[in-house]
């Protein structure tokens, strides 16, 4: 049986009234065990629980206890998804981990492709190592949405991508969560040769009979960086590449609309910079659904950008008059469009000086484009002569989520006093960035 450390108990709640206390074990509920967050959670739904802990001295306690459905226990255990991660069973040929360089810090190595995590953290996962039980326990516990990495329904195709035999079986577990009405969110690492042409037009085709179960669909090139070698040999897409795969896009969000009042499938953000051609506008997005795979960011970004503007303009009635100088970086993909941001800043605030650098990734290779993958020695290196004025302002997504350091382990202030300069972190959203940019004390 497994047991569960309890890390906490909030003060106040059913658990801290039950003498339940940090250094507990939850053993199970209702006679059953719990082998993860999704079970803890769904057995907590019941109005009666019999809740089995073990104290510090062993002792075992069985207490009874009668709530409304949705009121918590208030435990809080040492691990989130209280059990280990499933590790990925692939060898996707487009693999990033694979790309990886060497000497950096062991997760960054560490494939997941938990079907858990996409419900508690938005990852795409691709079914390869789910069993029957498992897909069960998603439909039984209602557990939505899910996000799958699905990349060709092309079975045989599938197979040799991801290099691995199961992989094909991805058809049968989507179909049986559309009947189940289970929400899913899809994805397509499109791979030049592969999985492109002929064969993303019968994926599209495919998977358009899910919508609108299936909520949205987005396709984003594959990364490559300079570490490929004794890898899969792939190729980059060219402008030509990227006007064809918007063209096929529309043409399948034509047919989505008509049928489902859904865009339903989405290019990421690269097509369009590689296209040359503009983003759409923000109704095409859904809502900005798949915005953690670069569908509709740059969209977002200047609408909500504009919509700072007008905000202080209303509140303000009229101009900004601060004089100041404030830069930030980008990485290359993004740059040309982010020099729209200074344009716009410019109606609003004609004496700051907004400097936006483009940041080349030497650290994974030219064809890293990305701002998320920028490192902390190429930000100093390509930094380190420019004129960055009183505050240089760090797109967040440079960052560790939980933690002020960077892909190659260079930390924020490490950062800091290497370019000698203030530095503020600015989060993913354009009323962020233009307060910042506005509001920064020098």
């Amino acid at each position: 049986m497994k047991k569960h450390i309890i890390e906490s108990v909030i003060e106040g709640s059913i658990g801290w009234e039950l003498e339940i206390e940090t250094g507990d074990k939850l053993l199970a509920i209702n006679n059953k065990e719990i082998n993860d967050i999704f079970d803890y959670h769904y057995l907590c739904e019941d109005d009666y629980l019999e809740i089995l802990i073990e104290k510090a001295d062993g002792e075992e306690w069985l207490l009874e206890v009668e709530k409304d459905e949705d009121e918590e226990l208030g435990l809080c255990f040492s691990d989130s998804l209280m059990d280990k991660y499933k590790s990925c069973h692939n060898k996707c040929v487009f693999c990033f981990i694979d790309q990886n360089p060497p000497g950096m810090r062991d997760t960054i190595y560490f494939k997941d492709d938990d079907t858990r995590l996409s419900f508690l953290q938005g990852n795409y996962v691709t079914f390869t190592n789910l069993q029957d039980k498992d897909i069960d326990r998603i439909i039984e516990y209602k557990l939505a949405p899910i996000n799958i990495s699905v990349h060709t329904t092309n079975e045989e195709l599938r197979c040799k991508m991801l290099n691995n035999r199961f992989a094909g079986k991805v058809n049968s577990i989507m179909k049986r969560l559309y009947d189940a009405k289970i929400p899913m969110n899809a994805q397509i690492v499109l791979c030049k040769g592969l999985n492109d042409g002929d064969e993303l037009d019968k994926t599209l085709s495919d998977l358009l009979q899910y919508a609108p179960i299936m909520q949205s669909l987005s396709i984003v090139p594959v990364g490559l960086t300079k570490y490929r070698e004794g890898l899969y040999p792939l190729e980059s897409f060219n402008k030509d590449d990227a006007i064809d795969l918007i063209k096929t896009v529309e043409k399948y969000q034509k047919l989505a609309l008509e049928k489902h009042g859904i865009h339903f499938v989405h290019a990421s953000d690269e097509w369009y910079i590689n296209a040359g051609i503009d983003f759409p506008d923000a109704d095409n997005y859904d809502g900005y659904i798949q915005l953690e795979n670069g569908v509709g960011m740059n969209r977002l970004l200047f609408d909500e950008f504009d919509e700072a503007i007008n905000y202080y303009l209303e509140d303000n009635g009229g101009t900004c008059n601060v004089s100041k100088r404030i830069s930030t970086i980008t990485g290359v993909l993004a740059y040309e469009s982010k020099l729209l941001l200074k344009d716009k800043l410019k109606k609003v605030a004609p004496n700051i000086d907004f400097e936006i650098y483009p940041i080349i990734n030497h650290y994974f290779g030219e064809k890293i484009t990305v701002t998320g993958l920028l490192t902390g020695q190429d930000i100093i290196n390509q930094l380190k002569d420019k004129d960055l004025g009183d505050v240089l302002l760090l797109p967040c997504n440079t960052l560790k989520s939980d933690e002020d350091i960077f892909l190659d382990d260079v930390t924020l202030e490490e950062l800091q006093n290497a370019l000698q300069v203030k530095v503020v972190v600015v989060q993913s959203s354009g009323m962020d960035l233009f307060n910042r940019i506005i509001e920064t004390e020098n």
